[in-house]
């Protein structure tokens, strides 16, 4: 292993994040991983990677780092004013750095949370298969100023500058539609209810974090009580308490719930939702499991043209 970085300010929220810990969630443990996935597979495939290695989640603003060897990294997800030794750059591209750069996300221009990966991924300690930090369960290691953070040996072949082309970006100033699947319990809700759900705007909660995004707007009517026994819950599965606010879970929610879900973000979604911040407004369309599916092959499809283009396949 290789020192890469020291830290000197950690920022608003900077955690060791992968795809997440899967197989657990029969014992209560929520997936955890990269609120915006594809983001953090886009970065690690930028500087040679596997997918599933170890990056750095940076939200909103404040991480300031120096590189302590000669690395290739590369950022992806939102506008953070990412600069390196106070010159611009933008995100979606690698770069590389000699020792003594200075690395810094300044504030935020576009999106919440921009990811950063390494060539041979970040050194973290491991719990239940991951590195990923779940702050509520006291899983994975936080990030402290002054920190040295390793990095892992990386294979001899070579990884060319990349961009990642305009017409392939996310559009995260004007993509407020989620797509939804309805149900499991959309019968118990009310014909006006689902209206106010699928014809209305709402507005993200600051109570909103990585466990879920709570939302106020038009209020979604229970037939009945909004109670069910409890049952698995999901990433995307979007619940209607007695109040009528619809909440969204995300990758550190809770593993069982007892309120009814109206509908269910599709997983190609789910990542513009991670990009949304409070205040921000967004709307409902129910699509069929059709669509959901050929969104998702299309992001995949990308994912094969990129690993082409980086000749990794």
């Amino acid at each position: 292993m290789t020192k890469g970085f020291k830290i000197i300010h950690r920022g608003v929220l900077t955690t060791y994040q992968d795809l997440g810990r899967h197989g657990f969630r029969r014992f209560g443990i929520p997936l955890s991983g990269a609120m915006d996935a594809p983001a953090l597979r886009v970065a690690n495939l930028l500087v040679g990677n596997k997918e599933t290695e170890t990056g750095l989640e940076v939200t909103l603003m404040g991480l300031k780092m120096v590189a302590l060897s000669p690395m290739l990294i590369a950022v992806t997800g939102g506008d953070l004013d990412f600069t390196i030794n106070s010159e611009y750059l933008p995100p979606w591209k690698n770069y590389r750095l000699k020792p003594g750069d200075l690395l810094h996300f300044r504030r935020r221009k576009l999106g919440l949370r921009a990811y950063l990966a390494v060539r041979g991924g970040f050194k973290a300690s491991a719990f239940m298969g991951s590195a990923s930090v779940f702050q509520r369960g006291l899983m994975g290691d936080p990030l402290c100023e002054g920190e040295l953070l390793e990095i892992g040996a990386a294979a001899q072949r070579s990884i060319p500058e990349f961009e990642i082309p305009q017409d392939h970006l996310p559009n995260l100033s004007h993509q407020n539609l989620l797509r939804v699947i309805m149900g499991p319990q959309e019968e118990r809700f009310t014909e006006k209810g689902i209206l106010h759900f699928l014809k209305g705007s709402y507005r993200i909660k600051s109570q909103s974090d990585r466990m879920a995004y709570r939302l106020e707007g038009p209020k979604i009517n229970h037939r009945g009580k909004a109670d069910i026994i409890s049952e698995p819950l999901m990433p995307g599965a979007i619940q209607v308490p007695n109040d009528g606010a619809p909440i969204i879970l995300m990758v550190d929610g809770q593993v069982t719930g007892g309120y009814a879900k109206i509908a269910n973000v599709i997983r190609a979604d789910i990542s513009v939702l991670a990009q949304k911040i409070p205040g921000e407004e967004i709307q409902f369309e129910a699509v069929d499991l059709d669509r959901a599916y050929e969104a998702f092959e299309q992001q995949e499809k990308f994912f094969l043209w990129l690993r082409n283009n980086l000749s990794l396949t």
